[in-house]
């Protein structure tokens, strides 16, 4: 028997290990890009809204608001009008999911913007808490 686990640990120790899952279900992705010539070119920025499950229009709304930068949506990415580091349109990521996408109770990404008159808000479907919206796009 002892040959078994023997040869048991001996497979498990070459096999690769996997990347260590920090637990977390929801995690926000990063930007993937290139800069050409004078503009920026977000790859990914089709996939980021499917992960945050918002409009594509109004996540490029807001971070063409944020960056102060022209820009149009090109097929599953997004051209900026300008060069930009990823390190700035990743903490404008990060800031729309904390105001648009995250509960603020529970911490989950399973939430819907909802219109009510004029005041948008962010209502949780885990935990069902509602809060309003204060960033304007």
């Amino acid at each position: 028997m002892s040959g078994y686990q023997d040869l048991l640990k001996k497979a498990m120790d070459t096999v690769p290990k996997a990347a260590q899952s920090t637990g977390v279900r929801f995690e926000i992705p990063k930007v993937k890009g290139h800069i050409q010539g004078s503009k920026t070119i977000i790859t990914n920025f089709q996939a980021i809204a499917q992960t945050f499950g918002r409009d594509l229009q109004h996540f490029q709304k807001y971070l063409l608001r944020a960056l102060a930068t022209p820009g149009v949506i090109d097929g599953p990415r997004l051209v900026l009008g300008r060069k930009m580091n990823s390190n700035l349109i990743n903490d404008k990521v990060i800031e729309y999911a904390n105001t648009f996408v995250i509960c603020k109770e529970c911490k989950k990404p399973d939430t819907k913007i909802e219109k009510q008159g004029r005041i948008l808000q962010l209502k949780c479907t885990a935990c069902g808490a509602k809060h309003p919206i204060r960033s304007k796009i």
